[in-house]
């Protein structure tokens, strides 16, 4: 959001008092929802007792050919062999350990020196012998430096904004993985769930990271509009075109898993989320357009803030409409490519369950979108003239005196640089 809004003007007294009556209920009722809604025990974990994993450290590969099996002939492609890890957890730590080379769809190929885990299988009929196998790759380093160098590049541009930035993020995974996440798991409705999480996620966001002010309290009134619209969005787009939420292979797992869990509401709960951050980006910048737009010509009426402000929203609408459908095309790769293998027609392809669900989403995230523009400019507008002091009538100036027009000689000589009469003039040559 380019300029730096860290300074808007104050607003009078009566509109700050205004918000203030109109934000703090709506905070306090989001807060008391929240608390209703709040689960008070977490869903039972699923798939019995967690399997022990270890790290270790790959210390020798050893591969061979892979014998062959009707599903894979001898000469087919695959690695077969053993590797020795050095285990650094659990019962054997310190000593060397074989498992076999990790195989099937999506194994990780590992070579000397990678850093592991090791998953420690018991035999179920003899709880002395234990085996292992290499479940994947140690990740936590790469993503310590990954996350410290993305937090130093914010707060290096951003400084104290950048800072309250990082703060605002911590805050949204907070109430995401301590109370949307729970109270959907929980057997909650995920539709109210998401709506009251979106709603705190947006009140600490926005104001930590913008300011107490009136221009902030704009895009939260905004911002908040514009969720209970992609609600209602897409309460009737989901029921018009009877989706169930059961359109992907994780929302299937989920519900093996934890039948409770109404993937209907789980579906527009996902909407409703995932709108939010293209929302709240929306609604400060067309709050901080107007404020800016009056703070650099104060004679614009409220009806020229309105329309200046909404050509720039217009603007920002085109690229972030792209944004949206590029980001869940972005999120939903495999699922395209299947069905550019798919040999059904193209009409049925479109009304499937599993792209109908995408098409759904972006629709409904992108009118939630272009509503967010026309109520936040004039919400804005309003608050930022209101209060302006009305001129007093003052006697009108008398016209500046005209000047007297030149005659034709004088224009001649101030045209060319001739006085009349003078040679080779125009007079002359009359």
């Amino acid at each position: 959001m380019g300029a730096d809004h860290t300074r808007p003007a104050p607003a009078p007294p009566r509109v700050r008092r205004l918000l203030l009556a109109t934000v703090v209920p709506l905070l306090a009722l989001t807060v008391i929802a929240a608390l209703a809604l709040w689960p008070r025990s977490g869903p039972e974990p699923a798939g019995g007792a967690n399997v022990p994993r270890h790290q270790g450290t790959v210390t020798r590969v050893v591969t061979e050919p892979c014998p062959p099996t009707p599903e894979a002939p001898e000469g087919a492609d695959g690695r077969c062999g053993t590797v020795t890890v050095a285990a650094e957890q659990g019962p054997d730590a310190g000593r060397q350990v074989e498992t076999p080379i990790p195989a099937g769809p999506g194994a990780p190929r590992v070579e000397v020196g990678d850093e592991v885990i090791l998953v420690e299988l018991t035999d179920p009929a003899d709880p002395t012998v234990k085996t292992y196998n290499i479940a994947e790759h140690q990740r936590g380093t790469p993503l310590v430096w990954l996350v410290a160098l993305f937090a130093a590049a914010i707060v290096a541009f951003g400084r104290w904004r950048g800072l309250a930035a990082l703060g605002g993020l911590a805050a949204s995974f907070a109430i995401l993985l301590g109370f949307v996440l729970p109270g959907i798991g929980a057997g909650r409705s995920p539709l109210p769930v998401a709506i009251v999480g979106a709603a705190l996620i947006m009140f600490v966001v926005l104001y930590l990271t913008h300011g107490i002010s009136a221009q902030t309290s704009v895009a939260v009134l905004g911002t908040l509009g514009s969720l209970v619209v992609t609600g209602v969005l897409g309460t009737l787009a989901t029921g018009a075109t009877h989706l169930t939420g059961f359109g992907s292979e994780d929302a299937t797992t989920l519900s093996m898993f934890q039948g409770e869990v109404d993937l209907h509401g789980l579906l527009l709960a996902g909407i409703i989320i995932g709108s939010l951050g293209v929302l709240d980006d929306v609604t400060v910048t067309q709050a901080a357009t107007v404020t800016e737009l009056a703070r650099a010509n104060p004679d614009l009426s409220r009806r020229q803030l309105y329309r200046a402000a909404t050509r720039v929203g217009r603007a920002h609408i085109a690229s972030t409409v792209n944004t949206i459908v590029l980001a869940y095309a972005g999120a939903s790769l495999p699922l395209l490519l299947l069905l550019v293998a798919d040999s059904r027609p193209v009409s049925e392809i479109l009304t499937s369950e599993f792209l109908a669900q995408e098409i759904v989403r972006s629709a409904v995230a992108t009118l939630g979108l272009i509503a967010a523009v026309p109520m936040t400019t004039a919400l804005a507008a309003v608050v930022t003239t209101a209060g302006r002091p009305v001129p007093d009538a003052a006697p009108a100036s008398p016209p500046p005196a005209s000047r007297p027009p030149q005659g034709r000689d004088e224009a001649l000589e101030a045209l060319g640089g001739r006085r009349p009469g003078d040679p080779g003039s125009t007079e002359a040559a009359w």
